[in-house]
Order: structure tokens, then C-alpha cells, then sequence
């Protein structure tokens, strides 16, 4: 076991069923393919409380297994003031969420916050909601997942 520390990072949406539980699976496949898994520690939560306890949806996890990646052991969860503190990351999905995640942040935690696309290179700045629509919209918040997981894992390895 290293001794070396965790970078940890915390995926965040608002119910914490579908794009966060989506962008912590893949995220996790993809440094475990990359060979750093062993030195992240990947999490998601929600800014609402919604779906506490519940899996993450079933065609969020049905558009992962088509591509070969697991949601399985992932609970819904709302964030807390703790992982302001705990993780060095804290990523949200969309602009409402980021600036949700601003005004519960303490100040000196600020620079934790991030959108997870600034790390893709798609020409988008926010990974949109799927839960309405249909099982085209968990597809394309796929894509999107997959490309700022690359990138992100490249500014990692950068670190």
C-alpha cells in the first residue's frame, strides 16, 4: 500500500442519480484503465437531497453498461460540509450546481470548485440533465463524461 496521498475527487449534480453517479463510474474505469486509480479517491454527491440512499438511474446505468463501465456500489447522497474540507476537487455538472456549491463553500475552499467540462474538449461548458428525456440524452452525458475524464485524468498526471 502507498503512503502516497490521495488526490480526492468529488463529482457533483443536483440529485446525485444521473450525471454525478455517471461521471465518479466513468471517471473510476477510466483511471483504473490508466493505471491510476490506486492514487484517487472518486466520489459524487448532490446539491438536494432528493434521492438519498437510491442507486443511480436505471438508464444511467444501462448507458454505462453498454460501454462496458459499472455503477454498481453508488448511492445517491447530498453534500456536506465535510467534503468542502475532505476533497481536493469538487466538480459540478452544470453552472446552477457550481454556484450552489459557491455559496455553501467556506472561502478558503473556493478554488476546489470546477465545471467538469473546462476539462474536455467538447465546445460546452455544462454536461446537461438527462432525467427527463430519453435514453439519447444519458448517451450524449456520456460522451461529454468520457471526454473531461480524459482530460481531467491528463491534467492529473500533470500534477
Amino acid at each position: 500500500m502507498s503512503t502516497e496521498a490521495k488526490t480526492r475527487i468529488l463529482f457533483v449534480c443536483m440529485g446525485n442519480i444521473c450525471r454525478s453517479p455517471t461521471a465518479e463510474g466513468v471517471f473510476r474505469y477510466h483511471a483504473e484503465q490508466a493505471g491510476q486509480a490506486e492514487r484517487l479517491h472518486i466520489d459524487s454527491a448532490g446539491t438536494h437531497a432528493y434521492h438519498t440512499g437510491e442507486p443511480p438511474d436505471h438508464r444511467a446505468r444501462a448507458a454505462a453498461e453498454r460501454r462496458g463501465m459499472s455503477l454498481e456500489g453508488i448511492r445517491a447522497r447530498r453534500v456536506t460540509a465535510a467534503d468542502f474540507e475532505h476533497f481536493d476537487l469538487i466538480i459540478a455538472m452544470d453552472e446552477e450546481n457550481l454556484e450552489r456549491l459557491r455559496e455553501e463553500a467556506p472561502g478558503e475552499h473556493q478554488a476546489k470548485l470546477r465545471l467538469f467540462l473546462e476539462f474536455g474538449a467538447a465546445n460546452e461548458r455544462e454536461v446537461p440533465d438527462p432525467y427527463y428525456g430519453g435514453a439519447a440524452g444519458f448517451e450524449r452525458v456520456l460522451d461529454l463524461v468520457e471526454d473531461a475524464s480524459r482530460g481531467l485524468l491528463e491534467t492529473l498526471s500533470h500534477d
